[in-house]
């Protein structure tokens, strides 16, 4: 059976309930993991610890909390305690998030982030494995202190959200696993050869990092529909690229789209979020994205494994309703994988 993994948001379009729900649902069909991310919603361990509470089997990952929001210290408290509330099934995903997002919302400024990412990781698994918090870098020096609390799991899975060069390149030396999105996966195979040969400097080899692209999909019945949801897809690509600063703009222009990013951004910094959205070309989502009906959708993830994918991350289009998100799960369902 194909490992597969499940996203969900955190805003509030969708209730604890169906949270709830759908985390049960993906469990019974033998979905690996469930990631939830952290923007300005709720907070990813609180909802990961719900999850935790009404499941058994299934995995808990941050996907992700960002490193500028909390200190080493508090997100190794942090998954310790959800490893040990969970019975030895956290995952931690780490990202940078974005300048907007953690300079107008947390109000940190957003300064090396790739240095600080190392810091992070640094800390955090050597006191995941009970060693005093000794640390002297260019952000954090620690002393003195050990963790009061030891997680289930000898070793908690660290993954890492990068796009960029450098990134990739810690990724490749530090990290678990890989949390791309938004990748095309024409593209993917070129992404995970610069990791292999990141990797090899620090005497490791891509088969000990698990690539798991988050990827937005939705099984749909009908034309009207699929139109319905390739718009709102459009959307929120079109607010990534133009409402997101340069970091996922820099990402779609070095995938060989700049022409039409520089145009979404155009639109949008106009205020035209509609043309911004309809400059979005076929292409994007056809490589992007897992949209269709099931046929196309079971074809198109296929593609993505074949890319490369070892734990493709199902994600769904804003909007999505709660039916067309347990119809896409149950499609997707890792023993429908070929």
């Amino acid at each position: 059976m194909s490992a597969t993994a499940l996203h969900m948001g955190s805003r509030e379009d969708i209730s604890d309930e169906e949270l709830v729900s759908l985390a049960q649902q993906a469990e019974s069909l033998g979905y690996e993991a469930i990631f939830t991310g952290e923007a300005w919603g709720r907070d990813a361990f609180t909802v990961l610890t719900m999850i935790a509470c009404h499941t058994t089997r299934i995995r808990l990952a941050t996907g992700i909390v960002p490193v500028f929001s909390r200190t080493p210290g508090l997100i190794a408290q942090s998954i310790a305690s959800l490893d040990r509330i969970s019975n030895g099934r956290a995952i931690l995903g780490l990202g940078t998030s974005g300048r907007l997002v953690i300079e107008q919302w947390h109000g940190i400024p957003y300064r090396k982030p790739v240095t600080r990412t190392r810091e992070y990781m640094e800390i955090i698994r050597s006191v995941l494995y009970g060693r005093p918090a000794e640390y002297d870098g260019e952000f954090f020096q620690l002393s003195r202190f050990r963790l009061g609390v030891q997680p289930v799991q000898r070793h908690i899975p660290m993954y890492v959200a990068s796009l960029g060069p450098r990134n990739l390149a810690l990724t490749a030396e530090l990290a678990d696993g890989w949390l791309p999105i938004w990748v095309d996966r024409r593209r993917l195979p070129e992404m995970i050869g610069q990791m292999a040969e990141a990797a090899l400097p620090a005497g490791r080899e891509l088969y000990t990092i698990t690539v798991a692209p988050q990827i937005m999909c939705y099984v749909t019945e009908g034309a009207e529909e699929l139109a319905e949801t390739e718009k709102r897809v459009r959307g929120h690509m079109a607010y990534y690229i133009g409402g997101m600063g340069e970091y996922y703009y820099n990402l779609f222009s070095r995938s060989g789209f700049q022409a039409e990013a520089d145009s979404v951004r155009e639109a949008w910094s106009a205020g035209d979020r509609g043309k911004a959205a309809a400059t979005i070309p076929d292409e994007l989502l056809e490589n992007i994205t897992v949209i269709g009906d099931a046929a196309t959708c079971l074809s198109r993830m296929e593609q993505f494994r074949r890319a490369g994918a070892d734990m493709p991350v199902v994600a769904f289009p804003h909007g999505s309703t709660l039916d067309g998100m347990k119809r896409t799960m149950e499609v997707l369902a890792p023993a429908n994988a070929e």
